[in-house]
């Protein structure tokens, strides 16, 4: 009995403490933190994922070759798929 008492008795200790630390700022509530809201879960994505203009494949926009031609941004998955779409898209842009 004195057992059950004395667990009871520090489980409420440790309960009132926690709610003083919570309150002066040291001590942070661990299922708090792993709450994830939209506003944090976009700013964790760093990177987009984009078509290749003439192999359409994707890939990681970081990944790419970057053109500009007359104003719009192409990325290219490889110096190859770039070239050959210069090639192919040549007449158009000169």
């Amino acid at each position: 009995m004195r057992l059950i008492i004395f667990l009871v008795m520090a489980y409420f200790g440790f309960k009132v403490l926690k709610a003083i630390l919570k309150k002066s700022g040291i001590f942070k509530d661990i299922s708090s933190s792993s709450k994830t809201s939209f506003k944090t879960t976009t700013k964790k994505i760093d990177d987009v994922m984009v078509q290749d203009p003439f192999c359409k494949v994707y890939f990681p926009k970081r990944d790419g070759i970057h053109i500009k031609i007359k104003g719009e941004d192409l990325y290219f998955c490889s110096n190859t798929c770039k070239n050959s779409y210069l090639d192919k898209k040549g007449d158009e842009y000169k």
